[in-house]
């Protein structure tokens, strides 16, 4: 919306969010193999600070609306998302033991996903009655956006060196950057990593559903009413207070599901995703991806039960991810960095995909795809989780034991 009412004012401006979308998802998954290397370097405090620097430049970037710079801006962004999300992930593990990772976990996730609350609230009392939005609405947006980004930088400064939970420093990665590169793509041959991949693709697929296709596609169901446009900047609020529910809670009960498992959270996970899908599969038309759109779905839309599903998915999407951070802590505490930036890799191509064919295809074809993996990755996360358990149930500590791993930089079970 942003994009358009630019290009409406100024014809030279060509900017599209799907092709900016495409270029940081493109650059994310390129730089997340080179990010455990640059980690093994800065370490993840500085590694988060060059990240988040990146953050502010691409916000900055709309202040001064060119094509080409947008599409700069992008590719900068891009890297920055592959060094802060693997540098956040390295950063939790090595301030987290066995016990307190579930928990962190749960906390950090609710801090990150807040901002989609907060800022999608933010963002619809700006646009609210709006049908254009003029250039000063957006400068109000983008200098707020700008300022909260610089705050969080000097809240990252303030950040402790990361050290492990029993007081250690943190270990930087002996044999150098090309070490780390390495580890990564010998990491990623692992069966566990190999099973867990499946996981953080369905999780991307996901992302890019409620982030990109399911809000719009309520907006585009004219039989939701006449004020179904504001039903758009809804759904991203309650999808983002579903997030910041699921992560609190999981960091309260951390304790809890440390005795009781992963996987029965994730399983919990499977069942809100299940009946959202078959909701949204109810409630709104097959043509709703695609545009403006007056086809009948199999019951009355219905505004409630979009947004209904909007809190559903958010809150399910929680379950995956706080448990994703848990057990890549847990089962690769020596190998963090290159086993989140594995995580992204995989994610951010998911989502690359996923952004490609849902402009071609149904909804009903989306929610199968998203059936299907759903299964298939909430399956192979708990064959993970019940042989790291059976591991720590014989004494081991949870860790991965590969010989390729054990060359003396890694631990041995």
């Amino acid at each position: 919306t942003i994009l358009e009412s630019i290009n409406a004012e100024d014809p030279s401006f060509e900017g599209d969010g799907y092709t900016s979308l495409a270029v940081i998802y493109a650059v994310f998954a390129v730089c997340n193999w080179l990010a455990p290397s640059i980690i093994s370097v800065t370490g993840p405090k500085i590694a988060m600070l060059i990240g988040a620097v990146t953050y502010c430049l691409f916000i900055a970037s709309f202040l001064l609306p060119r094509t080409w710079l947008l599409y700069l801006a992008s590719c900068v962004m891009g890297f920055g998302a592959a060094v802060i999300w693997t540098g956040q992930g390295n950063y939790l593990t090595l301030n987290s033991d066995s016990t307190t990772i579930s928990r962190n976990s749960g906390i950090f996730w609710a801090m990150l996903q807040a901002s989609m609350f907060l800022g999608n609230l933010f963002v619809y009392f700006q646009f609210q009655g709006k049908t254009q939005i003029d250039a000063d609405t957006r400068l109000i947006v983008f200098i707020v956006l700008l300022v909260v980004a610089a705050v969080g930088i000097v809240f990252l400064l303030l950040l402790r060196p990361a050290q492990r939970a029993d007081g250690e420093l943190e270990r930087r990665e002996e044999g150098g950057p090309l070490n780390a590169l390495k580890r990564a793509f010998v990491l990623l041959l692992t069966k566990e990593m190999l099973l867990l991949s499946i996981t953080f693709f369905y999780t991307g697929i996901e992302l890019s559903f409620f982030s990109g296709v399911y809000s719009p596609s309520i907006g585009f169901t004219k039989r939701m009413g006449e004020n179904v446009k504001q039903l758009v900047g809804l759904s991203g609020i309650f999808i983002g207070l579903g997030e910041v529910v699921g992560g609190a809670f999981f960091g309260i009960m951390g304790p809890k599901t440390i005795r009781w498992g992963r996987d029965p959270i994730v399983m919990v996970g499977f069942l809100i995703h299940m009946a959202s899908f078959f909701l949204i599969f109810l409630n709104l038309p097959n043509s709703s991806p695609f545009g403006d759109t007056d086809e009948a779905a199999f019951i009355t839309s219905n505004a409630y039960v979009a947004i209904l599903c909007s809190f559903l998915l958010g809150f399910g999407d929680s379950c995956y991810n706080t448990q994703i951070y848990s057990i890549l802590g847990g089962v690769f505490p020596e190998d963090s960095a290159p086993a989140f930036a594995l995580f992204k890799f995989t994610q951010s191509v998911a989502a690359a995909a996923s952004f490609f064919y849902s402009s071609h295809l149904g909804l009903h074809a989306q929610l199968g795809i998203l059936v299907v993996l759903a299964v298939v990755g909430t399956i192979s996360f708990c064959f993970v989780e019940w042989a790291a358990r059976s591991k720590k149930s014989k004494g081991y500590n949870g860790a991965i034991d590969d010989p390729d791993l054990s060359d003396g930089t890694m631990p041995n079970n």
